[in-house]
């Protein structure tokens, strides 16, 4: 199918799918952190982690596509954790740099582990092999739409 042969209805239903997906797997995600915890929260210990840490806050922002005030609320809430530890950047004196400690590395394990386990429960063979079959297509979508904010 070409480009142009592609329909309104076929691209906001594809995206809706993936919306709705989304929604419930945070909600169900929700449910395995700790009180004070938000999903929004391990979203940037998953990025840190899979990114490479040493990032200052707004790189790290703009990377969530979140305010920057928004942000400072959040890296408060994993450095009261000890989960991320934030230190001066050396090559700016005013600048920060954010890090991932080895309890935000541990607990964002753990998070996986406990969500994982929790969604293993609520699927069958069926929605698994769904999963394996599209991801790699999910992902280069991903990567793409991300190369084209």
């Amino acid at each position: 199918m070409k480009q142009d042969q592609v329909n309104a209805d076929e691209v906001f239903g594809f995206f809706t799918e993936i919306g709705i997906i989304n929604q419930l797997s945070t909600a169900l995600f929700a449910k395995s952190l700790p009180d004070g915890v938000h999903p929004s929260h391990f979203s940037i210990l998953n990025h840190l982690s899979r990114r490479g840490d040493g990032k200052p806050p707004l790189r790290i922002a703009s990377a969530m596509q979140v305010t920057k005030n928004t942000m400072t609320h959040s890296l408060k809430v994993l450095q009261q954790r000890g989960y991320i530890d934030v230190q001066p950047d050396p090559n700016d004196g005013r600048g920060k740099l954010v890090f991932l400690t080895e309890t935000g590395r541990t607990f964002r394990a753990e998070a996986i582990a406990r969500v994982s386990a929790m969604i293993r429960d609520k699927i069958g063979e069926e929605q698994i092999a769904i999963m394996r079959r599209i991801h790699d297509d999910l992902e280069k979508m991903r990567q793409h739409l991300d190369e084209n904010r």
